[in-house]
């Protein structure tokens, strides 16, 4: 068995993505049942793919703390790899909706959202653990899909459901997803207190 496999089955990858899986098709279905015909609302988006990260921040810790510290494995391009994968996987199961009557689109929106969501939860995995990780980015997507935000600072607050042509929604998503993504590159999740190990 070769180290790139042994380290996707101890995030348990294989998993997740088949979780990820069917809950793009479920968001889909319960889209195309409900009667929704082209693009669906900023806000379904918008949740669905915090569903699909939510699923995906399972793998950003290993079952070992301290091996994901030692310096015996290239981390850093693992980690790396790891994200890489993870949003190309959201963004190809979201694509696949766009051959279809029900679209879980725009695009752009997806690619904006995935990023800067995916960001924000490595970041967190950082700071809060990968447990934890998730959150943050809960919080504020509900939020979001709740209230919609008009003016510069309400599109900024609202990133995740803003149209694809707004400038403050893409340079949150962008801080966000180079800020978290550097942070999880560089140090790894945060260990695990004894009682979180249960």
């Amino acid at each position: 068995m070769t180290g790139l496999t042994l380290y996707v089955r101890s995030r348990r990858g294989p998993a997740a993505l088949g979780a990820a899986l069917a809950g793009a098709a479920s968001a889909w279905l319960l889209a195309a049942v409900s009667g929704e015909k082209g693009q669906v609302t900023g806000a379904v988006l918008a949740l669905t793919v915090l569903a699909l990260v939510a699923v995906l921040t399972t793998t950003l810790g290993g079952p070992d703390d301290a091996l994901d510290r030692t310096a015996a494995r290239p981390w850093v391009w693992l980690r790396v790899a790891h994200l890489a994968a993870a949003l190309s996987g959201v963004l190809v199961f979201l694509a696949a909706t766009l051959l279809t009557e029900t679209r879980l689109g725009p695009f752009v929106c997806a690619v904006r959202d995935t990023a800067g969501l995916l960001g924000l939860t490595a970041g967190g995995a950082v700071v809060l653990g990968t447990a934890r990780s998730w959150f943050l980015p809960l919080g504020w997507t509900l939020g979001a899909a709740a209230s919609p935000g008009t003016g510069a600072v309400g599109e900024a607050l609202t990133w995740q459901t803003q149209a694809p042509g707004s400038r403050p929604a893409a340079v949150v998503a962008a801080v966000l997803t180079v800020v978290g993504i550097a942070a999880y590159v560089s140090r790894g999740p945060r260990a695990r207190r004894s009682s979180e190990n249960v």
